[in-house]
Order: structure tokens, then C-alpha cells, then sequence
């Protein structure tokens, strides 16, 4: 009588944190995940009727080969890495700033009310200067309303800061179709040009205007040092990872959230003046000043694991996809949807790959197996008995 075994093969899944994320992993799942999401954007653009090493080769060529794509690229990373590095330092106090956007316009509006009705003829290294102190300042000032609430109310500060965009977009509107529309603008709805001593001076042959790179850079390291040697660090980080030790310890909640909140603020309408004075000249549309900055911030701020350093690198990062979805759409007559599909597969493959590099998933095997009599039907197998 033949003896058979019945094997089952149950499979287990178990999610596990690593304890350690080696710089040979880190590197290997970015690139497996950007991979990943360009063979997915080629899926999207074949189904289009496009080629997709036409569309990447034309957009990647011109953006990193010539000297326009690399000057449109540091223009789209200046804003973002001023409002990140500022995101940087509310986040890291568990402080969630999600209104960098209506910071940025409040910093626009102050320089462009300063350069066309304050100070219109004063010299270039006298106004320029005045204008990223009253861009920080109104950047602050706006961010300061949301953090006097949370920090001696308790409002919930993502709703505030939030409402308070929108509340800033208006404001402009008001402005630009009401008592700053200009003279010479044929009625269009956006203020006269700033005075040509108001406007920052530019990387020659290129857009890049200098004075905000340099801030942009400079603040990414001096909050880089405020967090890692003073004391003033110490205690977001301490506040940020546990409020109640941070009470015991007499770190006093209401100075973290309104401190962090200023810098945070205050470093977004830097990044406004820079729009305002070194792109468009004058005060306009709030789409076109800020063209979706404060909230993308956001997420070059995670990005970089809220190290201001590393958010010069995901800055640039966030302003090659913005520089790509331009390109597309010109130069490859690519669909907007296609574009908005393609920078959207990037982030999500991106955010899939960093929580692949905080867990692992193991699977294990367990063998089982029971004998059973083969022709004996489903009874157990019984020995033949002798005579």
C-alpha cells in the first residue's frame, strides 16, 4: 500500500522596523523607486500615443543641457527651499505650518508696497535691503496670528494657517483689482512695474536673481546650525519629540510655537520678495506670484527628513519635476493630466520607497505535512497485519 504526504505551505508576512538603513540601501531603493515610476509615466504616455524616450530625452536634455533649463531649474528651487527650510523648523517642533503660501504673498505685497508708495526713489543698495526686512517681517507678522492662537488658545493650528492662505489670496486680489491697480496697465489687474532700482540684480544671461539664491543657501545653514548648537535648537527638537519632558524641563511651550512660527513665516515672504522683485517686477495674480510654493514646500521639506540641508537637494529636486511638466506641455504638447500623472507617480513611488526604507516586510515559509494512506480514502494509513 503506497504512503503519500500532504504538504500545506502557509505563507506569513511580518512588517518589521530596520534598525539600521545602510547608505548602499538608501541609494538602491531611491533609485529602484524613481525607476519605478518612470516605467509607470512610460505606461501613461505610450497609452497617449507619445514615445516615451522622446518625451523624457527632450525634457531631460534641455532641462539639465542647456543653460536655460539649468537657470529655469534654480529659479523653481529658490521659493521652494526658503519655505521649506522655514517648514523645517515649525515641523521639528511638531508645529504644522501649512500656510508658507499665504506667508509668501503677504512678503510680496509688503516689498511691492514699499517699492511703488514708500521709498520709490531710493537707492538700489538701500531699498532692496529694506525690502527683504519688510517681506520677512509681513511673512512673520502673518504666521505670528495662527501661533498667538495655538499658544494661548489651543486652535488648531494646520486649520488657521490654512484658512489664512486663502484669506492672503484675496488680499491681493482686493489690491490688484482695487486701489493698487495700475495706471499704466491698460486696466489689466495687476499694479505698475517696481521701479528699476527695486528690482534684484540677475546672474547675467540667466533669470537667476543672485540676492535670493544667497538668502535661500544662507538660511538653509544658519537653521542647520540653530538646530544642531544653540539652545534655542535643543529645545524645538526637545518640545518637537516630547511636550510633556519639554514642560518638566521648563521649556515653555508658548515660546517654541510663536519662535518657530515667525522663522517659519518669516523665511517664506523672503521667498515672496524674491517672486515679486526678481521674476514679475510688479504685484499680480496670486497664482502666478506663488504658483503653488508654500504647499509644495511641504513636501520637500519631508523629503529631505527635515534636514535644511538636505532640502537644497529637494528643492532642486521639486524644481526639475515643476521645470519638467513645463516642458512637456510645450515643447511635447503633452496633456496637463499626463503631467499632473507623472509628477504625482514620482512623489507617491518616492513616498513608497522611503517607508520601504523604515520597514521591511519578512516572509517566512512553515513546512507542515501529514501522512495519510493513498487508496485508503481520507482515514489514516494503517499497517498491514500479518497472518
Amino acid at each position: 500500500m503506497a504512503i503519500g504526504l500532504k504538504l500545506r505551505l502557509p505563507i506569513e508576512f511580518r512588517i518589521e522596523k530596520r534598525l539600521q538603513v545602510s547608505s548602499r540601501l538608501r541609494i538602491g531603493i531611491s533609485l529602484a523607486s524613481l525607476g519605478l515610476a518612470l516605467a509607470l509615466s512610460s505606461l501613461i504616455f505610450a497609452l497617449g500615443g507619445l514615445s516615451p524616450l522622446a518625451v523624457y530625452g527632450t525634457t531631460f536634455s534641455w532641462i539639465f543641457g542647456t543653460s536655460a533649463g539649468l537657470s529655469f531649474l534654480i529659479v523653481k528651487g529658490i521659493p521652494l527651499l526658503l519655505c521649506a527650510v522655514g517648514l523645517v523648523v515649525a515641523f521639528r517642533a511638531q508645529v504644522w505650518n501649512i500656510g508658507a503660501e499665504g506667508q509668501l504673498l503677504l512678503g510680496a505685497v509688503a516689498s511691492a508696497g514699499l517699492a511703488l508708495f514708500v521709498m520709490p526713489s531710493a537707492p538700489a543698495p538701500i531699498l532692496i535691503p529694506l525690502m527683504f526686512i519688510s517681506g520677512f517681517l509681513a511673512g512673520a507678522g502673518w504666521a505670528l496670528i495662527p501661533a498667538i492662537l495655538k499658544a494661548k488658545l489651543n486652535v488648531n493650528e494646520v486649520i488657521t494657517t490654512l484658512m489664512m492662505n486663502y484669506i492672503a489670496s484675496k488680499l491681493v486680489e482686493y489690491l490688484i483689482y482695487g486701489p493698487w491697480r495700475g495706471k499704466t496697465t491698460w486696466g489689466f489687474p495687476y499694479t505698475d512695474l517696481i521701479p528699476p532700482n527695486a528690482v534684484l540684480p540677475t546672474v547675467p544671461g540667466t533669470s537667476i536673481h543672485w540676492p535670493t539664491l544667497i538668502l535661500a543657501l544662507a538660511s538653509a545653514i544658519i537653521v542647520f546650525m540653530l538646530m544642531e548648537r544653540t539652545s534655542l535648537g535643543y529645545e524645538v527638537k526637545v518640545f518637537g519629540g516630547n511636550p510633556d519632558l519639554a514642560r518638566a524641563a521648563g521649556i515653555r511651550p508658548s515660546k517654541i510655537i510663536i519662535l518657530t512660527m515667525l522663522i517659519s513665516g518669516g523665511l517664506a515672504g523672503l521667498a515672496g520678495v524674491g517672486e515679486l522683485a526678481g521674476i514679475h517686477k510688479r504685484l499680480r495674480n496670486p497664482l502666478h506670484i506663488s504658483a503653488g510654493y508654500g504647499f509644495t514646500a511641504i513636501i520637500v521639506a519631508w523629503l529631505a527628513r527635515l534636514n535644511p540641508i538636505a532640502c537644497i537637494l529637494s528643492a532642486l529636486f521639486m524644481g526639475a519635476l515643476l521645470v519638467a511638466g513645463y516642458v512637456m506641455r510645450s515643447s511635447m504638447s503633452v496633456s496637463e493630466a499626463s503631467v499632473n500623472i507623472f509628477n504625482g507617480l514620482i512623489l507617491a513611488c518616492i513616498v513608497a520607497g522611503e517607508v520601504m526604507l523604515r520597514y521591511k516586510v519578512r516572509v517566512s515559509l512553515s513546512w507542515r505535512g501529514r501522512r495519510r494512506g493513498v487508496g485508503n480514502g481520507p482515514g489514516r494509513a494503517h499497517a498491514p497485519r500479518g497472518h
